[in-house]
């Protein structure tokens, strides 16, 4: 099966089910939740048509969808359930998580030039890396979850965010040493 088969595929679920898959939406959203039911599935039609390449041939089109929809609503949920801190806030903190993460350290205080340089040490590792550091650490997603999406076993996803890690604290190493000079 060629890679364009499960765009295929899916175009042609969400062609014929959009109405019956805002319908689903709708019925599971509650109504506390600030979020469309065309927004979700926009959301996931999206993540889906660009990671369809990855993904073993889809044999059941509708489970896998409406399963990646179901996940979306469960994530929807949760999130509505925190108080909700701006974009930039949460990444700093998240940030500044990794920071600690990388520097072993207790110290609260990072200069923002580190701070900097972490951002452009992720921005410039592997692919892999910079997206498994950036799902787990950023988006909040689980192995067990990224597993599910890309089919990439879990102890392959732990073992390139260990690399990942390594990779960014040799770099930030080096970098701190020119910045304490």
């Amino acid at each position: 099966m060629n890679q364009s088969e499960n765009n295929k595929k899916l175009n042609t679920f969400f062609n014929e089910e959009y109405s019956s898959l805002k319908s689903y939406v709708s019925s599971n959203l509650k109504a506390s939740v600030n979020k469309d039911a065309e927004d979700i599935i926009q959301d996931v039609a999206l993540k889906l048509f660009t990671s369809a390449d990855r993904y073993s041939p889809i044999n059941n089109v509708a489970g896998f969808v409406y399963r990646a929809i179901r996940n979306k609503i469960i994530d929807v949920m949760r999130s509505s359930k925190k108080p909700h801190v701006s974009y930039d806030t949460q990444n700093e903190a998240k940030l500044t998580e990794l920071t600690h993460l990388i520097y072993d350290t207790a110290s609260e205080v990072y200069p923002e030039q580190m701070k900097q340089e972490l951002k452009n040490a992720i921005i410039n590792l592997k692919p892999n890396y910079k997206h498994i550091i950036i799902a787990i650490d950023f988006e909040g997603y689980t192995y067990k979850e990224i597993e599910k999406e890309t089919g990439v076993p879990i102890g392959t996803l732990m073992s390139r965010r260990h690399r990942a890690i390594s990779l960014l604290y040799k770099t930030l190493k080096s970098k701190q040493e020119i910045i304490n000079k």
